[in-house]
């Protein structure tokens, strides 16, 4: 591979021209040898897959695994004392998502021309969050980027695996709820008007809970295109309000209000809250800077807007716990009375450690509750819909036979 390139030799004389090497790396070494210092280095070889811009999350895009192995990678390299631009470079080589290795491959050419990590991170929003850059930038000016890296895996592991863990608990339900009304509507609409036609040939008096499913049966199968396209439509729309800031704050206040879950999604915010606040204060970034980072982050406007309350509030000179105390219904009087304590003794980064790993358990212990408990009363709903269709059309079907 051929790669031009711009240098400065040992007399500092400007000098150009093209090397051959197998990578970058090889090409940066070769250069090196010769007492050049590199200005620039760039390559003809057409990018292909490499130039992807777009992250694909089916094809080779980044998942939140992929971020905790390669903060790992990088806590390890760093305590190894390996070089910033040597560690990238590595782990672009390595890199299997072509994705992952593209946007790896940018910043070590960032790095390369004098950029910090954290600048040449921040280029990269959908691999590297403001929290993870943020972290990095502090981890810079403190001269602990391995510890910094590390803390960084590790948050995002807990994160992710209590994400995915509330997450995945609602996926079972939801798979048994779309295969109950797939089952209602396949019946309405294809085995009840049969049955509905013998039971209008008997001539016999059907009993009025029999006539209100033969009449939904006949609604469905009449106008049943017409509504399916008016959930479709409605769907949009919906999502589009969904998009719009008084969208956000009414889809997410819904979500906590639904039964059970609704306290569960509050404990998993309430966690991600303490979690993200004990870490970036751990690191030594300022209370009002890991306010703004969180509020971010959080990924529910309801806490959004009262952490960006509360930013406003600590601006003002206020403790961020005088804040908080004004929503007593999103954050409860336990976590306010402790981030008080954590204020008055200087110890609110571990204040914040020992709750987020106390609403850790606590969400732990409702996923474990909520699907111990789903699965049979979604069965048991599940049969009971079936046996009441099934019964509202068998029964008059069964008295009229005894009856001959």
């Amino acid at each position: 591979m051929e790669f031009k390139y711009e240098a400065l030799d040992q007399a500092g004389k400007a000098q150009a021209g093209v090397v051959n090497a197998a990578t970058q790396d090889a090409a940066i070494e070769s250069l090196q040898r010769k007492g050049f210092t590199i200005t620039a280095l760039t390559s003809d070889a057409p990018k292909g897959l490499h130039g992807l811009t777009v992250q694909l999350p089916f094809f080779g895009g980044v998942t939140g695994r992929d971020v905790v192995l390669l903060s790992r990678q990088l806590a390890t390299l760093f305590e190894a004392q390996v070089s910033a631009l040597r560690i990238f470079r590595l782990l672009a080589e390595q890199a299997e998502k072509p994705y992952l290795r593209t946007v790896l491959t940018e910043i070590s050419d960032d790095l390369q021309a004098g950029n910090s990590i954290s600048k040449a991170l921040v280029k990269h929003p959908k691999v590297f969050s403001d929290f993870y850059v943020n972290m990095v930038r502090a981890g810079e000016e403190s001269g602990k980027l391995d510890q910094t890296f590390q803390f960084l895996a590790d948050y995002i592991d807990r994160s992710y695996e209590l994400t995915s863990k509330a997450r995945n608990a609602l996926i079972y339900p939801a798979f048994i709820l779309f295969t109950f009304f797939a089952v209602m509507t396949l019946m309405l609409t294809v085995v009840i008007p049969k049955i509905g036609s013998i039971l209008s040939e008997s001539g016999q008096e059907l009993p009025v809970y029999t006539k209100v499913i033969l009449g939904f049966s006949a609604f469905l199968t009449d106008y049943g295109i017409f509504l399916f396209v008016a959930l479709i439509i409605g769907g949009y729309f919906l999502y589009r309000y969904s998009q719009t800031p008084r969208g956000r704050l009414s889809m997410a206040r819904a979500k906590l209000s639904i039964p059970y879950v609704g306290t569960l999604y509050q404990k998993l915010y309430l966690s991600r809250f303490a979690d993200n606040m004990h870490v970036m204060l751990s690191s030594g970034i300022s209370a009002v800077r890991s306010l703004e980072i969180t509020s971010s982050v959080i990924e529910n406007a309801v806490y959004q807007t009262i952490l960006l309350e509360a930013l406003e509030g600590v601006k003002a000179g206020s403790p961020m716990s005088q804040t908080l105390a004004q929503y007593p219904d999103e954050i409860p009087a336990i976590m306010v009375q402790m981030l008080q304590i954590g204020e008055e003794t200087g110890e609110l980064g571990n204040i914040l450690e020992r709750m987020a790993k106390f609403y850790n358990r606590e969400v732990n212990a409702a996923v474990d509750t909520l699907v111990s408990l789903i699965e049979p009363v979604l069965i048991v709903a599940l049969a009971v819909g079936v046996g009441f269709l099934l019964a509202a059309v068998l029964l008059p079907i069964y008295s009229s036979t005894t009856s001959i």
